[in-house]
């Protein structure tokens, strides 16, 4: 049996949906030190990802996310697009050992308190991600991206079966979208009934919890988690605003940054659904095509 709830996440923040991060409760700003008044860093989320020049998605979507949401965004670039509001140009992808120098310049010192995965590129870059990912303690969320916003390939064919077989598993929460659902179970989703089943296909990879984005069917913008027994339905008006690129990044960005924070995976998710829909609706035209989610909203 499915333990199952139906959530609104049109108006309401919910609890914890956004809080200021960098002094403990109570502190005053300071120099260094360990007394009363020192400083200290907000929770800590890395993004593996790639840049998006035209600053709408990717790692540059993923940093302002983080930011906005009281978090200290890091980074590891794995490919570099050129990319604007009409489509992406170009991909260059980086070198294992660029990937894996970033990666140990960052947890090794600093550390982690989550992950979030996003264009990986390769299958070479998948498998060296997961290798880097397999002994890390903190939450993984796996953004699965496969195309984007425009239709162009981000991900290999080839890589698809590193993405199942050795990434998915990794993953405290995973977050396709249909398309992205299409590629890696080959289920075609037009309702939601179909979502509950791309939920059962994409869990089989080993995820904990799946979040299948509805975005892409008619109606509200509605979302399911699931941990393969309580369902979590998560919906939000349609907005009618075009300039949406980015809002994938944007949303595991969001999901990463709850559970560095502490929150559990249903209210992480919450949280982000909110803001990305806030984020949406505040989307604003850049260049001549879809300009990008606003990461800098203010939520009501």
């Amino acid at each position: 049996m499915h333990a199952n709830t139906d959530t609104d996440t049109g108006a309401d923040t919910g609890s914890g949906a956004v809080v200021p991060g960098g002094l403990i409760p109570g502190a005053r700003p300071g120099g260094g030190g360990t007394g009363p008044g020192a400083r200290v860093a907000p929770p800590r989320v890395l993004t593996v990802a790639g840049s998006d020049s035209g600053g709408g998605a990717g790692i540059q979507a993923d940093l302002k996310t983080m930011l906005a949401l009281g978090t200290h965004g890091m980074s590891v670039i794995t490919a570099i697009t050129a990319q604007n509001s009409l489509g992406v140009q170009g991909v260059w992808e980086l070198p294992e050992e660029a990937v894996r120098a970033q990666y140990r310049s960052v947890v090794d010192d600093i550390g982690v308190q989550a992950v979030k995965t996003g264009m990986l590129a390769s299958a070479r870059l998948v498998e060296t991600v997961a290798a880097l990912l397999a002994d890390v303690a903190a939450p993984v969320v796996v953004d699965p991206v496969g195309v984007s916003k425009h239709g162009d390939s981000l991900l290999a064919e080839s890589a698809l079966d590193a993405v199942r077989g050795v990434l998915l598993p990794l993953a405290t929460v995973a977050t396709p979208n249909l398309d992205e659902v299409t590629q890696l179970t080959g289920i075609v989703v037009d309702d939601e009934e179909g979502m509950r089943r791309a939920a059962g296909a994409i869990l089989e990879y080993g995820p904990r919890w799946a979040l299948i984005k509805g975005g892409h069917l008619a109606g509200d913008a509605v979302d399911l988690l699931t941990d393969g027994t309580a369902e979590h339905w998560l919906r939000a008006p349609r907005h009618d605003n075009r300039h949406t690129h980015g809002t994938g990044c944007t949303l595991a960005s969001a999901i990463a940054a709850g559970l560095a924070k502490g929150l559990g995976v249903p209210e992480a998710v919450a949280a982000a659904k909110t803001y990305v829909t806030a984020a949406i609706l505040a989307g604003f035209p850049l260049g001549g095509g879809v300009g990008p989610v606003h990461h800098g909203v203010t939520l009501p």
